[in-house]
């Protein structure tokens, strides 16, 4: 299975631009998933803890009218995330769309900073707490969004019910880079899964940008098999979903709970 991960920019007019050049790199490389950022399509509205309706309404349907050009991406299946209201209620909401059912939810997220940069507690309301894998094509995939990363219980849980790929969007700032990298191996390391993850690149508050830097994570040592970066902010890569198979009868994916 052919996987990408990208970083895109945190800005409109550069995100047009560079979303032409990714369309290019994934029909080039016959990508079968593509994974995007989390919330890539309207620059991020939680950098600013001043709640603003309009904001939020422009954001969702930013998000509406750009998912509707998925399928310029060529593949067989995209994941991301996206804002949405359930009932009135806000949420960030996990997706997977295919050219043959379109957009599926697939997980709202749970755990929700609330610090400079990174309102979204107060953006946005949790979701329900359900990690339930779902499968794509026979590969069983897993949504852990951004800071959910931290919480390794799940990673370990979604390794018990065989999933292979963790999907990780997220939002995360340069300073941070290393730590994120560090949580993205130890979740495959706890899962026996390989873990995808796609970031924002560019300014966010003032003194803090977005740190870009999307992974491919092998399952089995948690061995980082690529990075994206600005000058190559693309990353393919042929998975073998038996590897996180054989992965999971390995330590310390055998020992019991």
């Amino acid at each position: 299975m052919k996987v990408t991960v990208c970083e895109l920019p945190n800005d409109p007019g550069a995100l047009a631009e560079q979303w032409d050049h990714l369309a290019d790199h994934t029909r080039s490389a016959k990508s079968d998933l593509v994974l995007l950022p989390e919330m890539p399509f309207h620059p991020w509205p939680a950098a600013s803890d001043r709640v603003d309706p309009e904001r939020w309404r422009q954001t969702v349907e930013s998000h509406r009218r750009w998912i509707e050009r998925l399928p310029e991406l060529g593949a067989g299946v995209v994941m991301g995330t996206r804002p949405v209201n359930r009932r009135g209620v806000p949420h960030n909401e996990g997706f997977v769309w295919t050219p043959d059912d379109g957009v599926i939810p697939a997980h709202t997220k749970y755990y929700l900073p609330d610090e400079a940069g990174f309102w979204e507690a107060s953006w946005y309301r949790r979701g329900k707490g359900a990690f339930k894998p779902f499968a794509c094509g026979g590969i069983v995939c897993g949504f852990l969004i951004c800071t959910e990363l931290w919480f390794t219980l799940h990673a370990r849980n979604y390794g018990r019910q065989g999933v292979h790929i963790l999907i990780c969007p997220r939002v995360t700032p340069a300073s941070s880079t290393d730590k994120w990298i560090a949580g993205g191996r130890t979740a495959a390391v706890v899962s026996g899964a390989f873990c995808l993850s796609s970031n924002l690149n560019g300014p966010n508050i003032p003194g803090s940008d977005f740190g870009g830097t999307g992974w491919i994570i092998e399952p089995e040592e948690g061995a980082v098999l690529g990075t994206t970066s600005v000058e190559k902010p693309f990353l393919t890569a042929d998975i073998d979903p038996r590897w996180a198979e054989a992965a999971k009868s390995t330590y310390p994916r055998y020992v019991s709970d």
